[in-house]
């Protein structure tokens, strides 16, 4: 690892480099990846970061940008998988800036990137930027954001008198199409956790590991949609207004 992060450190456009994920919060098991964020400030080309990752691995994807700048590979001496992106320092900046100082709510996961800056484990910091950046997360958690957080998605989950999702579950539902169910089930989802963790004032981990937060039944939800598919919706909107 330490070889591998100090080839990265070479290239003039990065700022930081930092391990994130599962491995940084100390969830991951026997499947688990290794994320590393290398935070740049203008683009590493494709060619110059596969000249890194093939010294190391015979089994990779270098430029699929499906998820952002990103390559993914297995490094054969470690016998781990390494997802490492490529985030812009401005851009994160930003993302930071907008969550936690001007209280902007998401569609969920609204404070996910700032539980991955939280958890980082910083490798290489260049002028102090990501660590200073972290330290800003040591703050109360604002209350204008938790009340943006929970309005916005109480808003989508039922409360919208158009277009919410428990409608267009309900009329999924009546349609028989259950993959348009499946589909807004996964957004609800998305909602209820981030209006859980605003609730508690606590930064949004990801999409993994979730059922460990939930005390309703999410389990027969997720199962093939049945009659009681909107009575289980019913029940998470009236047990987070009780809550409330």
């Amino acid at each position: 690892m330490e070889k591998i992060i100090n080839d990265f450190i070479k290239f003039n456009e990065v700022e930081a480099i930092a391990i994130g994920g599962s491995s940084a919060a100390q969830t991951s098991d026997n499947i688990s990846d290794i994320d590393v964020y290398v935070f740049v400030n203008k683009e590493i080309s494709v060619p110059l970061r596969e000249e890194i990752v093939k010294k190391y691995s015979s089994n990779y994807e270098v430029g699929g940008e499906y998820f952002g700048a990103g390559d993914e590979f297995f490094v054969d001496k470690l016998n781990r998988q390494l997802d490492v992106m490529y985030w812009n320092v401005d851009w994160f900046n930003s993302v930071v800036q907008n969550v936690w100082e001007k209280h902007y709510p998401s569609n969920g996961y609204t404070t996910c990137f700032l539980y991955t800056l939280k958890n980082f484990q910083i490798l290489y910091d260049k002028s102090g930027w990501l660590k200073s950046l972290q330290e800003q997360l040591n703050t109360p958690y604002p209350p204008e954001l938790k009340q943006n957080i929970i309005k916005r998605n109480l808003m989508l989950m039922k409360d919208k008198p158009f277009a919410s999702y428990y409608e267009q579950i309900e009329k999924a539902l009546t349609r028989n199409d259950f993959v348009s169910v499946n589909h807004r089930i996964s957004a609800f989802l998305a909602s209820y956790f981030d209006v859980i963790f605003a609730l508690n004032e606590t930064l949004h981990p990801g999409e993994k590991r979730l059922m460990n937060y939930a005390k309703e039944n999410i389990n027969s939800l997720l199962k093939e949609p049945h009659e009681d598919t909107l009575k289980i919706l019913d029940n998470m909107v009236n047990s987070l207004y009780k809550i409330l």
